[in-house]
């Protein structure tokens, strides 16, 4: 059955906008004020009960309508809310400049005050009878009023690392069984396909993960050929050919197997069609004898189906091993024993998982730092065990533990769903599409959104949605369960969408979709999309299939007014229409990788509320638009372009990104204004001398990463360093033949930086002897940097060190061998070390 979800949330946001002391003083100021106190009055009226409507509308019907009848008001609402503060921004903008600039006036005064009152007048009187009359309806359903006492959980000490140790547990013998099938050359097969089946959350890819894989697809729910192809050359040469037709492929995918022997993992086959999958496998055919196809699905049908040996069946854990993974997660180590009463109901917990380790691991968690019974006993008594669901289907577990979730952090989940299974994921990317959606709060006002967008991630992998996690302190990178992805689509109902060309038929109730083919090129997309007039998220998930016309970013800005995401990667027009400038909503714009733009048009700098401009990839774009200092609100910027200079950006930034651009020679004049920069990324920009004298601007800088600069020279002008930043938290030095030596002016960090990456610098010769001082420093990476024969001369004791690797450097990785290497002392006491990508066993491990 359908829900509605995210009501409460949406009701809350709503609720926080009306009563803030700053659009307060805009109802003033506009003349709404009476109207906006009876909307607010309703409002929190029906916020009070939406709580117990979200949950008994499982057992009622008519629950979800009226839930689905107030979500739609509320989400107008919201835009109406949002014009205030558009208009609000608009005449910030005007009045930043005084009296000063007559040109500027007329470029952003394009509203006529009492029009604009007039318009919002009504506008505000007719979203308050809409609500109203939905809300005089909730008497009828007989709900309590509930607050949302959900916060984040406590969550264990996140680790600084690169590498997450495994949980698997009694898996040994199923990983020999499964080795033994790849590696037996008697099965009479060439290549031969081994299938392994089991139930979903069994951990059928944790059983091969530890392999050197040569090539590994997340197949799902799409058995597409041309997909298909796309992602196994991907995986096998890391390069994107998505723009290649069906022929080609097929030849890039012969030449790359051809003659080798090979390991090819299809994950999470769904696939019945047996025409589909011979068309497959007759192309994977060409590598030599032993190569081997591994196959992962649910189901033993389609095992059968595509297997040239008998499947093996993944079974459930035994009862013991579930009960020890499920204290794991549920208890700090030795903790239980205080506890006895916990683990019995714990016991009873686990019986209900029948053997599935996700399932065991979601409950602990979500346990975790819980120590009232009362809590324990909800979990083992919870009605979401009676769901009628497939044998052995985990999601009513997931379902348990998402129901929760915090309110705010079930929107920011169920978002996950617009990419597909198997996503590669990084914050710096997705809390953008967060944060332009309104989905970040905090009881902080000072909270910068990116870290709050870091703590929903944590927040997300302690409940076991997420894999493959990693943590590099100011970023994380991760996958989704591909279970917790079936939840989170669930979850977000029509609300989300991924659309391709073969869809005849969209919701008006889509405020979000995402496409991953040449969408755009099918004029019945468009068609279908025309009820959608609120649409807030057009994204695109596949490199290389954004839209190739200015036709449908004109039907983009004549349709979707109220856009707050508008995704262009990929795309090769060449003209963004001036228009752009009437999407006062937009707060992402990403054109990155347009190969064919030139210039912007100067409205763009009318889009007071956009946060995010990507421009990166737009080789033959000219400059950049002379008004950019007006967009009062971007906090990231990414560009390429062909100027030796670029204009002063807003104070707002906190994340500046500069690729490409070979005609750089100086950042100053846009540096001298971007004080609140967190993050500074420079990457192949050959013309490029020096950038030290913008440093001193830069006081809040976190991360700074410098890549591919031939003629960059970090020591240059440093002897005045009491102007340098004192909290890097991150440095990333790659691909800088003038580097001789580690700048002096880092160690002005020495209290805040936790990681280093030294790349591809072949001048480099020795790490300085204040080194040592780097007292928070938890990872250090190496790489190929043959003239760095040793590590400090002192004594290398950085007592945080967590990670550490040495790549493609003879000598001190001579010097770093265990226990016999000159060095070794320096960097024994680290968790994590690699020399040359070999991990090294301590004999304390």
């Amino acid at each position: 059955m359908a829900v509605e979800t995210f009501v409460f949330n949406i009701a809350g946001k709503l609720l926080g906008e009306l009563v803030s002391p700053a659009f307060q003083e805009a109802c003033l100021v506009w003349g709404v004020e009476s109207d906006l106190r009876r909307l607010e009055k309703t409002l929190s009226n029906v916020e009070a009960v939406l709580l117990d409507a979200e949950e008994q509308q499982f057992h009622n019907q008519e629950l979800t309508v009226w839930l689905g009848q107030l979500k739609e008001v509320f989400y107008d609402a919201q835009d109406v809310l949002d014009e205030f503060e558009c208009e609000a921004l608009r005449r910030q903008v005007v009045e930043m400049q005084g009296s000063t600039t007559r040109k500027v006036r007329r470029f952003f005064s394009s509203s006529n005050p009492l029009i604009f009152r007039t318009k919002m007048a009504h506008k505000v009187k007719e979203i308050r009878a809409r609500l109203d009359e939905v809300a005089a309806d909730r008497s009828k359903f007989h709900l309590s009023e509930r607050s949302d006492d959900r916060h984040v959980m406590r969550g264990r000490e996140m680790s600084y690392s690169f590498v997450q140790p495994s949980d698997v547990i009694g898996r040994d013998q199923d990983k020999e069984n499964i080795v033994k099938h790849l590696m037996d050359p008697s099965d009479g097969q060439s290549i031969s396909v081994v299938p392994v089946v089991g139930i979903g959350g069994l951990g059928k890819t944790a059983v091969i993960e530890h392999f050197e894989l040569k090539c590994w697809v997340c197949v799902s729910d799409e058995f597409v050929l041309k997909q298909l192809l796309v992602k196994i050359i991907k995986s096998i040469t890391s390069e994107n050919r998505s723009d290649f037709d069906e022929e080609q492929l097929q030849v890039l995918l012969r030449n790359n197997l051809d003659g080798k022997k090979f390991l090819i993992v299809l994950d999470d086959v769904w696939n019945e069609d047996r025409g589909k999958w011979i068309e497959l496998r007759n192309l994977l055919m060409g590598g030599a004898n032993g190569s081997k196809i591994l196959v992962t699905t649910r189901s033993p049908t389609i095992a059968s189906m595509m297997g040239t040996v008998s499947p093996y069946n993944l079974e459930g854990l035994l009862h013991h091993e579930c009960l020890s993974l499920f204290i794991k997660w549920a208890f700090d180590e030795g903790k239980e024993r205080q506890h006895t009463n916990l683990v019995e109901i714990g016991d009873a917990i686990v019986k209900k998982c029948k053997g599935v380790p996700l399932a065991v691991k979601s409950l602990g968690s979500l346990l975790y730092s819980k120590l009232d019974e009362r809590d324990w006993l909800f979990v083992r008594d919870n009605e979401m065990w009676k769901l009628n669901r497939k044998e052995g289907d985990i999601l009513s577990v997931l379902q348990l533990s998402y129901n929760q979730m915090p309110s705010y952090l079930k929107q920011c989940f169920s978002f996950l769903s617009l990419f597909p299974k198997d996503y590669e994921f990084n914050t710096l990317e997705l809390i953008p599409y967060w944060l332009a959606n309104g989905l970040l709060q905090s009881p902080n006002e000072n909270q910068e959104p990116e870290d709050i967008g870091n703590q929903y991630v944590d927040e997300l992998y302690s409940r076991c949605f997420l894999e493959d996690y990693i943590d590099i302190g100011y970023m994380r990178e991760f996958k989704i369960h591909d279970l917790a992805h079936d939840l989170a689509l669930s979850s977000a109902q029509s609300e989300c969408l991924i659309i391709n060309c073969q869809i005849q038929n969209i919701s008006k109730k889509v405020w979000h979709l995402s496409y991953t083919d040449n969408t755009w090129q099918n004029e019945n997309v468009l068609k279908c999309l025309q009820k959608s007039k609120s649409l807030r998220t057009i994204l695109s998930v596949e490199k290389g299939v954004g839209p190739s016309t200015k036709s449908f970013v004109d039907s983009c800005l004549s349709k979707f007014s109220y856009l707050r995401v508008l995704d262009l990667r990929d795309s090769s027009f060449e003209v963004l229409p001036s228009s752009i400038g009437t999407m006062k909503h937009l707060r992402l714009l990403d054109l990155s990788n347009n190969c064919r733009i030139q210039k912007l048009p100067n409205s763009i700098c009318k889009l007071q509320n956009l946060q995010t401009l990507d421009l990166g990839g737009c080789e033959k774009l000219e400059e950049l638009p002379k008004d950019i200092r007006y967009l009062i609100r971007l906090r990231f910027l990414m560009v390429t372009t062909k100027q030796k200079s670029l204009p002063g950006c807003p104070n707002s930034l906190r994340f500046l990104g500069l690729s490409n651009c070979g005609n750089l020679e100086s950042l100053v004049e846009m540096m001298q204004f971007c004080t609140s920069l967190r993050f500074l990324c420079i990457d192949n920009c050959g013309g490029l001398i020096s950038f030290l004298p913008t440093l001193k601007f830069l006081t809040m800088l976190e991360v700074l990463a410098v890549e591919n600069c031939e003629k960059l020279d970090l020591t240059r002008m440093e002897d005045d360093q009491d102007d340098f930043p004192t909290s890097l938290r991150a440095l990333s030095f790659i691909g800088l033949p003038q580097l001789v030596a580690i700048p002096n002016w880092i160690k002005r960090s020495a209290k805040s930086l936790q990681g280093l990456i030294i790349k591809n610098c072949p001048n480099l010769t020795a790490l300085p002897e204040w080194f040592v001082n780097l007292e928070t420093l938890r990872g250090l990476k190496i790489e190929n940097c043959p003239k760095l024969s040793s590590l400090s001369k002192e004594k290398l004791c950085l007592p945080a060190l967590r990670y550490f690797r040495i790549t493609e450097c003879p000598e001190l990785i001579r010097r770093c061998q265990p226990e016999i290497g000159e060095d070794w002392h320096k960097i024994a006491h680290a968790s994590y070390i690699y020399l040359d990508d070999k991990r090294i066993k301590k004999a304390d491990n």
